[in-house]
């Protein structure tokens, strides 16, 4: 049985899309803007902040109650229900370890009943934290199980394929994914039928 891992915010659930409209835009309504014009990830420098005032933004919003109940994409979680006991699963996400146990909680509310696996790899590092990975690359590397990772990021994608893992990057602005999320669950299908 393949082992999935998967990212988490951006492609089980649209983080980054419902901080722009509940978060960015309702604290800066005069933002001329759009979702779709955010090309870059981080985006500060589109939004003519600093990173450290972007991540604060961001961070925040994850921890207000919108931000901690995002709906799961419908497309994935149907997918999920029809063909998730196909595969194994793990939730690999790069986040701040504080925010870490409220999208652990998010990922098995929504997809415990196939994400057994939860890992996170701490995007900021605080003094006195051990650092054992720096990378979803470095977490890989010492899991060892992983045959598929679905991400939307271009760095996750390429060193998870330097590591010979097979890829999906869901499409976001900020990537050139030319993939849809009904083209990939179509494929994660077809790889479960062939093995």
């Amino acid at each position: 049985m393949l082992t999935i891992v998967w990212d988490v915010d951006d492609v089980l659930n649209d983080l980054m899309l419902q901080w722009f409209h509940l978060g960015w835009k309702a604290e800066h309504p005069d933002c001329p803007l759009h979702f779709a014009e955010l090309t870059c990830n981080p985006p500060h420098e589109m939004l003519g902040i600093t990173r450290e005032e972007y991540l604060a933004s961001l961070d925040h919003f994850r921890n207000t109650e919108p931000g901690q109940h995002l709906s799961p994409n419908p497309e994935i979680l149907e997918w999920f229900v029809a063909c998730g006991d196909r595969f194994r699963h793990i939730a690999l996400t790069a986040r701040p370890l504080e925010t870490a146990p409220a999208v652990a909680a998010w990922v098995m509310r929504h997809f415990g009943d196939w994400i057994r696996c939860f890992g996170v790899v701490p995007s900021r590092s605080i003094p006195g934290e051990p650092v054992y990975d720096r990378t979803k690359a470095d977490f890989l590397k010492w899991l060892k199980c992983g045959d598929i990772l679905i991400d939307d990021a271009d760095d996750n994608i390429r060193d998870a394929e330097t590591l010979g893992l097979k890829t999906f990057q869901v499409p976001q602005p900020w990537n050139k994914s030319s993939l849809t999320v009904a083209k990939m669950v179509s494929q994660l299908s077809e790889l479960a039928i062939r093995t």
